[in-house]
């Protein structure tokens, strides 16, 4: 059951919320059971959802992609399905946002992003689509970030690329 796992996995990563309780969180949980069936087809696809504290805007509290690399599951995947369409050779299997709204969830910001490296190393061998800004977008690239060299990178490229080792991470709140 999706809610075992993300109570050991928050008991074994008190790191990434230390000023959280597991019944606040347990609570939210039960509050919804559309989030607790977006967070198991997060987990089948690879993200090992957890929490990351409570949003300072919203109050409300954040869950997303927490495995140590891009999840495995959501890999070689251009940035949307207009890119998608218009890569007209070798095109990949689809776009990270068309799965992620399929899944119910958003794709990490850039804040997001390195929220998540503040709380240890992530994509130090992989790279994760972030959501773009239109101005970006609409010009025909998008933004993905890594960490190496213990840093954290913004790149972008043309939304139409997909790489083995490019996935994308994403996030819910509730």
């Amino acid at each position: 059951m999706i809610t075992e796992i993300l109570k050991n996995r928050f008991f074994q990563n008190m790191t990434r919320h230390p000023d959280l309780e597991w019944e606040f969180v347990e609570a939210r949980l039960s509050e919804s059971k559309e989030a607790l069936e977006v967070l198991r087809l997060m987990e089948e696809s690879g993200g090992e959802p957890d929490t990351i504290g409570i949003d300072e805007k919203s109050g409300k509290l954040i869950f997303c992609d927490c495995s140590s690399e891009s999840p495995a599951g959501r890999r070689s995947l251009c940035y949307d399905d207009e890119a998608l369409q218009k890569r007209k050779k070798n095109p990949p299997k689809g776009s990270a946002i068309h799965q992620a709204q399929e899944m119910g969830v958003s794709l990490l910001t850039e804040e997001l992003y390195r929220r998540l490296q503040e709380l240890g190393p992530f994509d130090q061998k992989t790279s994760s689509w972030i959501a773009t800004p239109d101005e970006i977008r609409s010009k025909g690239g998008a933004l993905f970030c890594e960490r190496r060299y213990d840093a954290v990178f913004t790149f972008h490229n043309g939304a139409d690329s997909y790489y083995s080792v490019r996935g994308w991470r994403g996030y819910i709140t509730l």
